[in-house]
C-alpha cells in the first residue's frame, strides 16, 4: 500500500474512531486528540497518527478528504464511522480524561487505536 493510501486509510480509521448509545458528552471530552492507529496486518500500515476533533461530544475529522461521524457518551464510550470514497471503517472504545483506547475494523483490515488529548 503506497504512502498516500496508508495515510488516507489511517485517517479514516482514526476518525472512524469509535459511539456508545448514550447522549453526547458535552464538553467533557471536547478538544483535539491525537490518535495512533495500529493494524493487525503489515499490509494495512501500522503506526499512523491522526488528529481528530471532538466538539459537543460530536467527532469530526481534521481532514477534508475523510468524512467522520460519531459521538462520545457521557461515560466516555466512543463510536465512530470514517469513510472516504468507497472505503469505510468503524471503531469503538473508551476515552478517559486525557487518553483513550479501542478497536477498529475496515473491509480488509482491523486493529487497535490509542488516543491522547492535545
Amino acid at each position: 500500500m503506497n504512502g498516500f493510501r496508508k495515510g488516507l486509510f489511517a485517517t479514516i480509521i482514526a476518525t472512524a474512531l469509535p459511539l456508545a448509545q448514550a447522549d453526547a458528552a458535552g464538553s467533557t471530552f471536547d478538544g483535539t486528540w491525537n490518535v495512533r492507529i495500529s493494524s493487525s496486518s503489515e499490509t494495512c500500515g501500522n503506526g499512523a497518527t491522526v488528529a481528530i476533533g471532538i466538539s459537543n461530544g460530536q467527532i469530526a475529522s481534521s481532514s477534508t478528504a475523510v468524512t467522520a461521524s460519531g459521538r462520545v457518551a457521557d461515560a466516555g464510550g466512543i463510536s465512530v464511522t470514517l469513510s472516504t470514497g468507497i472505503k469505510r471503517a468503524v471503531g469503538s472504545g473508551h476515552l478517559s480524561g486525557t487518553s483513550g483506547y479501542g478497536t477498529w475494523r475496515g473491509a480488509m483490515c482491523s486493529g487497535t487505536w490509542t488516543a491522547e488529548r492535545i
